[in-house]
């Protein structure tokens, strides 16, 4: 049954222009294009496109264009049926408008709407019946549309005003999903980095770890610092801390594989000096560009806990505290230089007398170079760092609390986060003193 016009209660029509002029296209009235926005684009000013499916000979929706009462154009593109309205759906197009009666051979109740929904899925839509098709049109609601509108109904102030709710609600919907779609790749980014991160072998050992780790990335649980600890057959407890230059995604990746790398050489027998130069080989190979080098510091303890081998490779040196004793920096002036600085560089592996009792604390620059107060420019440094951990061990902080309190610390005097990322390891043993 043919159906009136759409009518305009506050607002008449507006009369075609120059692009709209033509009236009816195949099938409908011609309008021009407001570009690509879709429902992407602002609804709150700015012309609306709405393309109408139904196969009235009467042209129901025979005007180019409306004006609704907030001043919005709305432009209205007509097709008779499906294989039309896909050639003009294009970017430009807000919101569809389906009739659920449209005739062809449908597999379901709802075929119209359910081919338009699949065809246009980013589009707002909207679906036509009558009002003695009430569950009908609630069903289409159900099944994706934004609203439904009923045929006997309809005048152009009614049309105008759920073009636009179905508009915004389709952006609400939209935004909904890509949160959710964020939330979800978040929560897998979260697992995976916690898999990459370090579990210390130390089965067999009465050495006690601790160790924090703060990525400078923002909303990153992994950065390009790494470390790791493990105990070898022999019972010689290994430990090793590093830092990629750079803060992204490839280098926290490069980390995890010299992390890697590391742990399976140290287990194959290797230390030193040999297990410096394969890590090197290593890194030349995985890196993106020969800018790229990482610093490392590895420490390989003796089974009786009272010595140990150091290798520095452009890293700063361990912290060592004794019992009864200041901490200080292990000795540093023969270190090696950075892995991928070099191609045949070599790396001294210098001899340490640890004691019975002691803490051995590794840690990133990512720790020292934090400005030292709130209100000025000068860097923490070593010399600020080991203040500064004196002083919490002369409070009897030990273990996790100490690196806890540490770091903490370190990001109250810089006046806020840290930009770089910082790892901290501790080991500590208790024995006989001496």
């Amino acid at each position: 049954m043919p159906v009136p016009v759409p009518r305009q209660r506050n607002a008449p029509a507006v009369e075609s222009t120059g692009d709209g002029a033509d009236g009816n296209a195949a099938g409908g009235g011609g309008v021009s294009s407001v570009g690509a926005r879709g429902v992407n684009g602002s609804v709150s000013s700015g012309d609306l496109t709405l393309l109408v499916i139904e196969d009235d000979p009467a042209g129901t929706f025979s005007v180019p264009q409306l004006l609704d009462a907030a001043g919005t154009r709305i432009r209205i593109r007509s097709a008779r049926n499906l294989t039309e309205a896909e050639r003009l759906l294009t970017d430009d197009v807000h919101c569809i408008l389906v009739d659920l009666a449209l005739p062809g051979a449908w597999d379901e109740e709802l075929g119209p709407l359910t081919h338009v929904l699949r065809l246009a899925p980013r589009h707002a839509v909207l679906a036509l019946t009558t009002s003695g098709d009430a569950e009908r049109a609630a069903e289409a609601v159900r099944v994706g549309a934004q609203d439904h509108l009923f045929r006997d109904e309809l005048d152009g102030r009614l049309l105008s005003r759920a073009i636009r709710y179905a508009v915004e609600r389709k952006r609400a919907d939209m935004a909904q999903v890509k949160l959710a779609e964020s939330k979800l790749r978040a929560q897998e980014n979260a697992r995976l980095e916690r898999g990459l991160l370090p579990t210390p072998l130390l089965q067999g050992s009465n050495l006690r770890f601790s160790a924090r780790y703060r990525p400078g990335r923002s909303r990153a649980l992994l950065g390009g610092d790494f470390y790791d600890t493990v105990r070898t057959p022999d019972g010689t407890v290994h430990a090793m801390i590093g830092d990629v230059c750079g803060h992204g995604p490839d280098e926290a990746a490069l980390g995890v594989e010299l992390r890697i790398a590391w742990r399976a050489l140290t287990f194959a027998g290797l230390c030193g000096d040999e297990l410096l130069s394969t890590l090197q080989q290593v890194l030349e190979h995985e890196r993106e560009s020969e800018e790229i080098f990482a610093t490392l510091c590895t420490v390989d303890i003796a089974p009786d806990g009272r010595r140990a081998g150091l290798c520095l490779a452009g890293h700063p040196a361990p912290l060592l505290a004794r019992h009864g004793r200041a901490a200080q920096l292990l000795p540093y002036d023969d270190g090696g230089p950075a892995l991928g600085l070099l191609p045949r560089a070599r790396w001294p592996r210098r001899q340490v007398e640890l004691g019975g009792a002691w803490s051995l604390m590794m840690y990133t620059d990512g720790l020292i170079e934090g400005r030292s107060g709130p209100d000025t420019r000068q860097r923490l440094g070593q010399d600020g760092m080991v203040e500064m951990i004196n002083r919490q061990l002369a409070s009897g902080l030990e273990g996790e609390e100490l690196l806890e309190s540490a770091v903490a610390e370190v990001r109250e005097l810089n006046g806020g986060e840290l930009t770089d990322d910082v790892a901290v390891l501790l080991l500590s043993r208790s024995g006989s003193r001496s």
